[in-house]
């Protein structure tokens, strides 16, 4: 028998910034992502941190802002969950990315995409921790009201996502 301690960990994704958390396996990861965020929102700023699960078992680092590496990094080291990765941005939002970072082979799944209070739901042995899954952000309230439903309709326009 095995035995598993559950723990959440809260993310720390800094103010104005989206949070991208996905699992991986090489260590080409980080380098991968980085051109992936390059090459898609060039004007974005980014930190990415990458957990290796072998070898050296280091936390692999890539980006263009140093507060943002700095930020992937004390959450990556606070999940100390092999082969993942978290991405900070901003100037850019996750749905302009996600795409070319799940075409990027290596990337096995993405966990969430948020700006949203996160936590994480980490299983622990004796070999090391996993994420389960994550909390995105609240429960919800009720259903959308017809003003609710203009209100998504016009904020989707205004950031140019529908004509």
């Amino acid at each position: 028998m095995i035995d598993m301690n559950l723990r959440v960990v809260r993310m720390n994704i800094p103010e104005g910034s989206n949070l991208i958390l996905g699992q991986s396996h090489f260590i080409k990861t980080a380098e991968d992502i980085y051109e992936a965020m390059t090459g898609t929102a060039p004007a974005a700023k980014f930190g990415i941190a990458f957990s290796e699960a072998s070898g050296d078992c280091l936390v692999r680092l890539e980006g263009n802002d140093p507060a943002l590496i700095e930020a992937a990094k004390q959450n990556s080291l606070a999940l100390g969950c092999g082969h993942t990765f978290a991405v900070l941005m901003t100037g850019a939002f996750p749905i302009n990315v996600l795409n070319a970072i799940k075409g990027i082979q290596e990337v096995c799944s993405i966990f969430c995409a948020t700006a949203n209070p996160l936590e994480v739901v980490v299983a622990e042995t004796e070999l090391g921790r996993g994420i389960i899954g994550v909390i995105d952000g609240f429960s919800p309230k009720g259903v959308e009201t017809k003003e609710k439903v203009e209100e998504r309709r016009a904020l989707l326009r205004r950031f140019g996502y529908k004509l």
